[in-house]
């Protein structure tokens, strides 16, 4: 028994400090203290410990490779981009290729995976030196220790939530768990007829246009052309003129440049990023509409399935008034089907990495580095200047995507490689409008520059949602320095063609930057998992991923300090998810037959071998959805465009943080003569979110993915065959 009794400490200790210790201290030195956080900590820390403590170590192993992956990935997403991993990240956290890519190869914080791996080993030694031995079972009573500290941690939210950023208060596991179970508890209530019943909000201040402000200019704004600059990830904090302007206690000068040319143009602070992702504010500026408030299908790619809606997006729009339309990006076109989105809602021209023949300054997995960017970007508009027709250039850069590359003389004047890289894109695009001076376009050009999202700031409010807007017109004489207001992406389109004194179509929603407004106006976002709203008459409200909320007085959406007015009541969280719920069907009126179409007779060149799952994929299939109950088919038609060489084609799908089998083989050969034709499909017994197909080919030469289908509908509604036939499925280009 004194044997017994030395080795049980021993191993118990080992494992409480792996799913204790190490956490607690970990929460401390990324400088995410909070009580609740550490609260957290200790309570899913001490579940682990008595789940496993008895267990074999090949079963507890596995948890404890998957817990800690969930720690690096929560540690690494925040210091990226702010905001913990949601159902959706999962996907992409679970494959090397899209982490190599996302991190360059190396990590925010190292130490962390060898700290979590030290504690591995020291508990795997430990179980194995006295494998041998029995385990006693720790008291019954100790189960009530995790379950007083999770209710401790329920009851605290729910009588007074915190305000602060959700990674302070949850470790990811209890986060995930805590969602599932208010679902499941929304889940029952509809079953049992517990639901209460609401008045819903009416959803039209936030979908129609609004022109009734006075109007800035005296009429038409005197450009000629439109630059519009979109930027990877930057919030509205980096500009000094936003910071003033709201009164700011973050002072950190990461954009000098940026900021100088500010100073001459016409800013507006509190402007709202209503998402996250690239493709969805894309989607918001250019289309005048709030993408889906969650983590559902990109509007982008369900515009893919009609051909109306999309004619009112910006491009359409100065298309038909005569302008040449062009989008340059500094990434592949493939991924999250730009390929097809941009030439579907009006741009005449679409080019990606393959468009730029000069050479990166430093090496990039993602595309072009912000400085050979500019410098490409800089040959396009003077390519524009000497056409005969005004025109649009819509540019996007991706150099402040992680893992935030930057020259060595950067990484060694800031503190992380986030600033470093912040700091040379704004010497990039400082030198890039100062160019732009130089050579006269800023005289009849109306340049705008924004975010596509936000990458947050840690400690600043809301600083996942705070965008920026700096107009840069010849005008500017007429324009204000600081636009008063509340805007956001979903007004982009709606200013701008009210600057051109165009036509403002009616699926446009949004009020005009080139007015005055003498009242306050709605707007919504939801960022770092939290859904927020503002009311237009000084109440803002935000809510958690479990739906509750609180509530504040702020005369605008973003400000850097708000009055508490407590927490809000049982039916505000289900009034403003019902809104978002309504937005989100703006395009799909039903989520039945969904009807997509990925492929089209543009050739697309193969690499020797496949060397990522994300960059490499042929077709942009991204986060489809799929409702409970459906069937989906999917068929696929590949054909070599060499007549000497034979390629090899894969199909993977991914559902989360889940492969799903397909059933296909590993490879598929494909030849001029043998194209690849296959049709398969599968059941939905349950709704699939974020589902993701990844068509990939190698062995060189082009090949031309003629028609990669899906369709998710009820059964015996979803003929595949028949709709290609008779050509009901939307094509995109």
């Amino acid at each position: 028994m004194k044997n017994l009794s030395d080795h049980l400490p021993t191993r118990l200790a080992a494992l409480a400090t792996l799913v204790l210790v190490i956490p607690l201290g970990t929460r401390a030195m990324l400088g995410w203290s909070n009580p609740l956080g550490y609260l957290s900590d200790m309570a899913l820390g001490s579940l682990l410990v008595l789940l496993l403590h008895r267990r074999p170590w090949w079963l507890a192993l596995p948890v404890l490779l998957a817990w800690a992956a969930l720690w690096v990935a929560s540690a690494e997403l925040v210091s990226a981009v702010g905001r913990l991993p949601t159902s959706a990240d999962l996907a992409y956290l679970a494959d090397p290729q899209f982490m190599e890519n996302s991190t360059g190869g190396g990590l925010a914080h190292a130490w962390l995976p060898w700290a979590l791996g030290i504690g591995l080993l020291a508990w795997l030694a430990s179980t194995w030196r006295h494998r041998n031995q029995p385990s006693q079972p720790l008291p019954r009573k100790a189960w009530a220790i995790p379950l007083l500290l999770i209710a401790g941690h329920w009851g605290s939210q729910h009588l007074a939530p915190a305000d602060a950023e959700q990674w302070r208060l949850y470790n990811l596991p209890h986060q995930l768990m805590s969602a599932a179970a208010g679902d499941l508890q929304r889940h029952v209530e509809g079953w049992t007829g517990q639901t209460q019943t609401f008045t819903p909000l009416a959803s039209s201040g936030l979908t129609q246009s609004d022109l009734h402000g006075q109007r800035l200019l005296a009429g038409p704004g005197t450009a000629r052309n439109l630059l519009l600059i979109t930027v990877e990830g930057i919030p509205g904090a980096y500009l000094r003129p936003n910071r003033q302007a709201l009164h700011s206690r973050f002072d950190t000068e990461l954009m000098p440049r940026l900021s100088q040319w500010a100073e001459r143009g016409m800013n507006t602070p509190d402007y709202v990023l209503h998402t996250h992702q690239t493709i969805r504010g894309l989607y918001a500026m250019l289309c005048g509409d709030y993408d889906k408030l969650a983590n559902g299908t990109p509007k982008g790619v369900e515009l893919l399935t009609q051909n109306e809606r999309n004619q009112a997006c910006l491009p359409a729009q100065l298309r038909q008034a005569g302008f040449t339309t062009h989008y340059l990006q500094g990434a592949g076109l493939r991924f999250m089907a730009k390929d097809r989105i941009m030439p579907h809602i009006g741009f005449d021209a679409v080019h990606g990495v393959e468009w730029f023949r000069n050479s990166n300054y430093l090496e990039f997995p993602w595309g072009k580095d912000d400085r050979a960017f500019f410098e490409g970007a800089l040959g396009y508009v003077d390519q524009l200047q000497k056409q005969d027709k005004p025109w649009m250039l819509t540019l996007l850069t991706v150099g402040t995507h992680q893992p935030y590359s930057a020259p060595d003389k950067y990484l060694e004047r800031y503190d992380t490689p986030k600033q470093a890289a912040v700091a040379y894109l704004d010497d990039a695009l400082g030198a890039f409008l100062d160019s732009l001076e130089r050579q006269g376009v800023l005289k009849d050009t109306l340049v705008v520059i924004t975010s596509d999202e936000s990458h947050g700031i840690d400690g600043v409010r809301l600083a996942s949602s705070w965008g920026f807007n700096l107009t840069l017109a010849p005008d500017q004489a007429q324009l204000p320095r600081i636009k008063r207001g509340t805007y956001g992406h979903v007004d982009l389109a709606t200013s701008l063609l009210d600057y051109f004194a165009l036509p403002i179509p009616m699926a446009l929603g949004g009020r005009s930057l080139y007015r005055d407004y003498d009242s306050g106006r709605e707007m919504i976002s939801y960022t770092n998992s939290m859904l927020r709203y503002h009311d237009g008459q000084g109440v803002f409200t935000e809510c958690d991923f479990q739906q509750r909320c609180r509530r504040y007085a702020s005369e605008g959406f973003i400000a850097d300090r708000a009055r508490y007015l407590g927490p809000g009541d049982s039916l505000i969280g289900q009034q403003i998810a019902a809104l978002a719920g309504v937005l989100d069907q703006s395009l799909q009126h039903t989520p039945l037959n969904l009807r997509y179409q990925f492929g089209g007779p543009s050739p697309i060149r193969l690499r020797k071998r496949i060397q990522d799952d994300w960059a490499d994929n042929l077709i942009g299939a991204q986060y489809l959805e799929m409702p409970e109950g459906t069937h989906t088919r999917v068929r696929v038609k590949v054909r070599s465009l060499d007549p000497k060489r034979a390629a090899y084609i894969q199909l993977k799908a991914k559902q989360s943080e889940q492969d799903v089998p397909l059933g296909l083989p590993e490879q598929m050969k494909v030849t001029a003569d043998e194209p690849l034709e296959m049709e398969f499909g599968f059941d939905n017994p349950t709704a699939r979110k974020a589902f993701s197909f990844h068509l990939l080919g190698y062995g060189g030469g082009q090949v031309e993915v003629s028609d990669f289908s899906v369709v998710t509908a009820l059964p015996g509604e979803d003929d595949v065959t028949e709709e290609m036939a008779d050509g009901h499925i939307a094509h995109s280009g």
